[in-house]
């Protein structure tokens, strides 16, 4: 069962919502103030926190600020819950890093479907990001420096790939085991809405597709060309027999491949509930470490808005709001669709 914290002064609204919240089958910690909550949730630790704003004692922000600070908080889905409806106040509180904004007074089931698409998206992202992106990086690391798996690529046939060219889609039967020559691709799952989630990012010498092989099963996501691209197709068989007949191969994948669950997790809370501004710095620092080359002057990554949404976790308008942001705060540089970090270091250090 899922646990729910209401801060809420309010006697009224907070008996009533709470009495809504376990018709609903959730498991319900009540706190009169702030700091009756903070003190709540370090002892409950909840799934999920819905708090209002104007409170004595402690405000909304305030418990807010102290969940960012505190490590075991941080990354606890938090709605506000609120009678004030100014824009600046809106803003204040989503900059900080709260996932939704709830006006009063509110229909039960807005309430309701609030709480439910927060839950769902920890199950989506938990189910999209199965690997890391972390653990991909090194496996490539690893399999590039091994010279059985470095002979797989050579001397066959290049494939010649426009950008956006659909390499191999969801659902798909696996076939081949792929080197990436020269450009860059994605991988991504979609919801029911068609929403993207973004699973990995592979540039010119990385390997993908091989998961699949690996699990025997269809392909759990779709490959897309980011740019023109030129990929080696390497037939399943030559790909299985070395694996099932070279052990060094074989130990190195399965080592990579079989990270601690609570370290994903940890990573995945991270991407899903950290400030907004913060998932945008992380996203592109990530970016710049995976497709930064040698160069005079700042390096300039190149990806649609879309893309970057997706791997951030925002809609697009919410996304180039902040990159506007970063460019008045002198973070970034942008021109056209290149961006480029000119400030690494404040935006490494950006907090929630």
């Amino acid at each position: 069962m899922k646990t729910i914290l209401l801060i809420e002064d309010s006697d009224d609204i907070r008996e009533t919502t709470a009495e809504i919240l376990e018709l609903a089958n959730y498991k319900v910690f009540t706190a009169s103030d702030g700091k009756k909550g903070v003190e709540q949730a370090l002892q409950s630790r909840p799934d999920l926190v819905i708090c209002d704003i104007m409170m004595p004692i402690l405000d909304g922000y305030g418990v807010l600020h102290i969940f960012n600070q505190n490590p075991d908080l941080q990354g606890i889905p938090f709605i506000f819950l609120t009678a004030k409806t100014e824009r600046s106040d809106f803003r204040k509180g989503m900059e900080m890093g709260a996932d939704d904004y709830i006006t009063k007074p509110f229909h039960e089931i807005e309430l309701l479907n609030a709480i439910e698409s927060r839950f769902k998206r920890i199950d989506a992202m938990k189910e999209a990001y199965k690997i890391t992106t972390n653990d991909l990086d090194n496996l490539y690391t690893e399999a590039q420096q091994h010279k059985d798996l470095q002979s797989l690529s050579k001397d066959r046939k290049v494939s010649h790939f426009k950008k956006k060219h659909i390499i191999y889609a969801e659902g798909d039967e696996p076939i081949k085991f792929y080197f990436l020559k020269s450009g860059k691709v994605k991988t991504y799952r979609a919801n029911r809405d068609g929403k993207e989630f973004i699973t990995g990012l592979y540039n010119e010498g990385d390997f993908f597709g091989h998961i699949a092989l690996i699990e025997h099963t269809d392909y759990q996501e779709s490959a897309e060309t980011l740019e023109d691209a030129e990929v080696i197709g390497i037939p399943k068989h030559d790909f299985l027999e070395l694996f099932t007949k070279n052990q060094e191969v074989a130990n190195k994948l399965i080592k990579l491949l079989a990270n601690s669950i609570a370290e994903k997790e940890q990573y995945l809370l991270g991407m899903a509930y950290n400030s907004l501004r913060k998932r945008v710095a992380d996203a592109l620092l990530l970016l710049q470490k995976k497709y930064k080359q040698e160069q005079v002057g700042h390096f300039a990554m190149k990806i649609s808005r879309d893309d970057l949404a997706s791997i951030v976790g925002t809609a697009t308008e919410s996304l180039i709001r902040t990159l506007s942001e970063f460019k008045a705060d002198k973070l970034i540089e942008i021109s056209g669709s290149e961006i480029s970090i000119i400030d690494e270091k404040r935006l490494t250090n950006l907090k929630n």
